[in-house]
Order: C-alpha cells, then structure tokens, then sequence
C-alpha cells in the first residue's frame, strides 16, 4: 500500500519531512514522490496541490485523493481525473493561522488603522470617533470550517457577526442568510464582509458593483477566498466614490499581481500575496492519517468534496 505525493514536496516541506512524518503517523504505508511513481497498481491514495492528471498514469486500486489546494475549479473536471472520492486536507475545527488572520483584517478595519497609517505618513495627528464592536456587524460570505472559527471570537468579542451560504442549512451559532434572495438582505446589514467562499460558477464576481451597492456607504471588504471573486473595476470604482471605505485583499487575480496593477498603489487597498495561513507538513499528514483510517476502516472521507458544487 503506497501513497502517492504530487506537487506537495515542492510547495511544503521537502520529500524527505514527508517521509518521516507519514512513516511516524501512518507506520507502513509507503511514501512515492512523483515522478517516482513505481508500480501504479500499489498506489492505493493520492496526494497533491495543483495536479495535471496528464502526468499521472492510470492508479487501478486508488480509494481516495487528497487536495491541499484552496479550490478544486482548476482541476475537477479533467477527463482524466480518477473517479475515486477527493477530500479536504482541512483541520475539522479550522485552521489557528487563519483565524488570527481573518480577526487581524477585521479588527484592523474595524479601528481604522490605514486611515491613521496615512495620517502618519502626513505627520497629521488625526483623532477619529471610536465606533464600538456592537456598532460594527460582520457578516461572513461563506461559513464552512475556515469560516466559522473566526466568526465566533469575533461573536465573542461583541461584534454582531451573521454569515451568507449559498443553500440552507441547520440552525447556527449566528444568523446565517441563504440563497439569492437573500444575499442582499445579508449585505445591506454588514460593515465589514469577509469572502471565504469557494469559487463556483455561482459565485464567481460575486464582489462586484451591485453588491457593493446594496451595502451600507463606507463599507469595508476582506477577500480571503480566490482572487475572481472580486470584479477589479467595480471594487476601484466602489472605493473610489466611499460606497466602499476600504478593501483589504489576500486573494487576486492573477498571482503574483502585476506591479503595474491599480490596486498595488490604491490608498484604499491592502494588497497581501495570498498569505493567510501555511499549514506544515505534519498538520497535513495528521488530516490524511485521519481519513486514511477511516477509509481503511470502511468508512468515508472525513470532509469530502462535492464534485458538482465544487466544494
């Protein structure tokens, strides 16, 4: 029984680290580090970031595939993707670095810190009303696993925080709107919205010139989830009559950003190179480890992906 590593040791960690930490967590099941792929019929699951299934040959007794990258839009309907199920390399309760770094957006916002980073640039002393959480709503587009951890400290902080998912779901710890319909609804009653959606057709631009409008004047975006989710001149334009107040950015299109593109020299943008969090090769191995076992067991995958729905 062997699993197979694509692209991983290239991005994270080297192929020896995941060597050592599989052969520590899952004793016995052989590490292969493409293009080394040996025999094929002993590849029993597969692991990978940004794949190109052209390279990869035919796996006859794969069970499951693991994708570490943020989306699955890039690759999900290669024709030769193998059939098999393909989960998630995601911590069950979210990921700590993004947490901190969703509230470190938020709170950044919320106290107008780029207001007084460009008074201190003036060498202006610049004394600014001090809004108070309560009076400050978060709404969170998007609330799977990376989503839910920061909404509730920011809850807990005393910020009302509700949150917009595409279908309905089951009662949650804040207000969760749902559907078309409700998406304006959802926006017109947020201060500051965070993006942590998946990118599907449906919500591809989703960041764009009449959602910025239904929002209240001198709002604030944080786009955490993939750089086409904003429409870039409809963002420029929105910042640039105060419908928006400002714009923090850690997903763009395309990556790296030109150094030629606005946004780099926007005083009301916060460009950062897609960044948010870098989990280690032994966190990821332990997801694996996880569902490797469950699957070996006769169970599932702990978080798969829906093939059609792309998340």
């Amino acid at each position: 029984m062997a699993l197979l590593i694509y692209g991983l040791d290239s991005q994270i960690g080297t192929a020896q680290r995941w060597r050592d930490s599989v052969a520590e967590q899952l004793p016995g099941l052989e590490v292969r580090i493409f293009p080394e792929v040996g025999n094929p019929t002993e590849i029993r699951y597969l692991a990978f970031m940004h794949p190109d299934f052209d390279e990869i040959p035919p796996l006859p007794n794969l069970r499951a595939m693991f994708s570490r990258s943020a989306g699955v839009e890039a690759f999900v309907d290669h024709p030769k993707m193998p059939q098999v199920p393909l989960g998630k390399i995601e911590p069950a309760g979210g990921d700590p670095m993004m947490t901190e770094y969703v509230i470190m957006h938020v709170l950044r916002l919320h106290r107008e810190m780029p207001l007084y980073q460009a008074a201190q640039a003036r060498g202006e002393w610049l004394r600014r009303p001090i809004v108070r959480p309560e009076a400050r709503r978060v709404g969170f587009l998007g609330f799977g696993l990376m989503a839910k951890a920061p909404a509730l400290v920011l809850h807990a902080l005393g910020f009302p925080v509700s949150a917009w998912v595409r279908n309905p779901r089951a009662a949650a710890e804040v207000p969760v709107f749902h559907g078309p319909d409700q998406l304006e609804p959802f926006l017109r009653q947020t201060d500051i919205a965070v993006c942590l959606l998946p990118l599907t057709r449906e919500t591809e631009g989703i960041l764009c010139a009449a959602n910025f409008a239904a929002m209240p004047r001198g709002a604030m975006v944080i786009n955490i989830g993939r750089g086409r989710h904003v429409v870039e001149a409809d963002l420029i334009a929105a910042l640039d009559s105060g419908q928006l107040a400002h714009a923090a950015l850690d997903a763009l299109h395309p990556e790296p950003l030109p150094p030629d593109n606005p946004l780099w020299s926007h005083p009301k943008v916060t460009v950062m190179p897609h960044v948010a969090r870098r989990p280690t090769v032994r966190q990821l191995v332990a997801e694996m480890a996880a569902n490797i076992r469950s699957v070996e067991a006769g169970g599932g995958l702990l978080q798969e992906i829906d093939r059609a729905t792309g998340y």
